[in-house]
């Protein structure tokens, strides 16, 4: 069962998960509650009840047209009907009164005649444990973290686990939960100790124990009581670079174990041992290149090259003043640039050959499938032509810096944002490139308001990165198909769990209890 289920990145993990030729584990039911998350969720849901998905399926997600998602539905009835139970036939809150009652029902009639094991997954929204969340929180009038009901969520996560009381549940969060406080006290530890007994939590006098582990650090010897006692709250951080993921993401990641579970089995951690090290380039190389929007003035691909080219003026001018030019990458005629296009829903992929390193095997196999003959979810946003400059220095700059990004005093004064926090020194990483040879920075959903942090490191492209991109980055499979506007795509993806990350937890998970 994945709770706070976004669009499906720790359930889309554990169903990929193999062994000896099966997947053994099948979601049961995916509570979500932003519509077009859901609507995500119940497509991947259908999806996953094939094989081979069928060619109607590609039809929809290339047009992205709602009626052929209709009619999609309605040929594979039975398949749709599976899928739409799976994510409890619509958006559904955990918490909420009007909810509740129809999870729990859902929940009981997919474990009643279940004989396997069981296994929660899933993590409460993180926007007041953020470090940005509270920063935000501390400016508004009033505000004090007792009141925010947001702390509390994961509570709701607690009647769930009485309720099914799994022998396995996952738990992720974002680093900041690690020193968010309540009256003065770290709501960590709190979330700790009533994770090892929900029932009591919740008010049962009857109900599973479990014992928390870390997946990054071996696990400590138990103390005289039977106990596990971390070192530090910081040995749950997963560092996702180090397990083969091409994203630093650091996220809180906890291991539920029942304890009569550990009567014969202790879990192992992940090993960070033998992964490379991905870089943006690995992630995104091998997509269409772009070129932006304009805001403004016409977006037309004759404005968008005629702005690059004073851009590329402007830029050049101002790298020269520090000894610097333009990369010899970048065509200041700009021919190489106005054949570009801004991508779209579906985008066809033209290549003649393999773009990337044949290093990337693994990676690539898990990324492509050639069904789709092309690229979904593949739009560039629009820019104002300031910005254009700004996205052209600082991927320039990059490229002559050694993928360093500009900070808020590199800019030159012409280039400088209209801001009136511009020069408090609050801004160093305002404009963040992408860079092509070094890992990407941790996807959030702050993408969805701008792309000034997540700008693609190609000077020609001079735009933010692509919803599809920032799929990549997340290790969403292409055939991955996001719903909603582009904002709830973005949102979508900044919010979920890393696939491939869930798929490597699934794999100690079923050590566990697969036997």
């Amino acid at each position: 069962m994945d709770l706070f289920a976004g669009p499906g990145g720790l359930g889309e993990g554990f169903s990929a998960f193999a062994h000896a030729g099966h997947r053994p584990f099948k979601l049961a039911a995916s509570v979500e509650r932003d519509a077009a998350a859901h609507r995500t969720l119940t497509l991947r849901a259908f999806f996953r009840q094939f094989e081979k998905a069928p060619k109607q399926y590609y039809d929809y997600v290339r047009a992205g047209n709602p009626k052929l998602r209709e009619d999609l539905f309605h040929q594979f009835k039975a398949e749709s009907e599976a899928a739409i139970e799976e994510t409890l036939g619509g958006p559904r809150t955990l918490g909420d009164e009007k909810h509740h009652q129809k999870i729990i029902e859902s929940i009981r009639r997919a474990t009643a005649n279940h004989q396997g094991a069981k296994v929660v997954i899933g993590g409460p929204p993180c926007q007041a444990y953020s470090v940005v969340g509270r920063s935000r929180n501390k400016g508004i009038d009033g505000y004090t973290p007792e009141g925010d009901g947001r702390h509390f969520l994961y509570k709701e996560y607690l009647e769930i686990l009485n309720e099914v009381r799994p022998e396995v549940f996952v738990m992720e969060n974002v680093r900041g939960i690690l020193s968010a406080k309540v009256h003065g006290q770290l709501i960590f530890d709190a979330i700790l100790k009533d994770l090892k007994n929900p029932g009591k939590v919740v008010g049962e006098s009857v109900g599973s124990e479990y014992e928390i582990f870390s997946l990054a650090v071996p696990t400590p010897e138990p103390d005289v009581f039977g106990q596990v006692n971390y070192n530090s709250s910081a040995d749950y951080l997963i560092k996702s670079e180090e397990f083969g993921i091409p994203q630093t993401r650091h996220r809180v990641i906890l291991l539920g174990v029942r304890r009569d579970v550990l009567k014969s089995s202790t879990p192992e951690t992940l090993t960070s041992t033998n992964h490379p090290k991905f870089t943006t380039y690995d992630a995104i190389g091998d997509l269409p290149a772009l070129r932006s929007g304009l805001t403004k003035i016409s977006n037309t691909p004759k404005a968008w090259n005629e702005n690059l080219q004073q851009a590329a003026r402007a830029v050049n001018r101002e790298l020269s003043r520090n000894g610097f030019s333009l990369p010899p990458e970048f065509p200041l005629n700009g021919s190489e640039c106005s054949y570009l296009s801004q991508g779209g829903n579906f985008v066809p992929d033209t290549t003649e050959k393999d773009t990337l390193d044949s290093s990337l095997g693994d990676l690539k196999r898990w990324y492509r499938d050639e069904r789709i003959g092309g690229f979904l979810n593949h739009n560039a946003r629009s820019h104002m032509p300031a910005d254009i400059y700004r996205y052209l220095f600082a991927s320039s700059f990059a490229m002559i810096n050694n993928g360093a990004s500009p900070t808020s005093k590199d800019f030159p004064e012409s280039f400088e944002p209209e801001h009136r926090n511009w020069a408090s020194g609050h801004f160093v990483d305002r404009f963040k490139v992408q860079a092509r040879n070094r890992t990407p920075s941790t996807v959030t959903s702050h993408i969805a308001k701008d792309g000034h942090y997540f700008i693609h490191y190609d000077p020609c492209q001079c735009r933010s990165l692509t919803v599809r991109e920032a799929a990549r980055i997340q290790t969403f499979p292409d055939n991955y198909y996001f719903e909603g506007n582009r904002t709830n795509q973005y949102v979508q993806v900044g919010n979920a769990v890393p696939p491939l990350l869930a798929k490597k937890i699934a794999s100690v998970v079923f050590d566990l209890v697969g036997a």
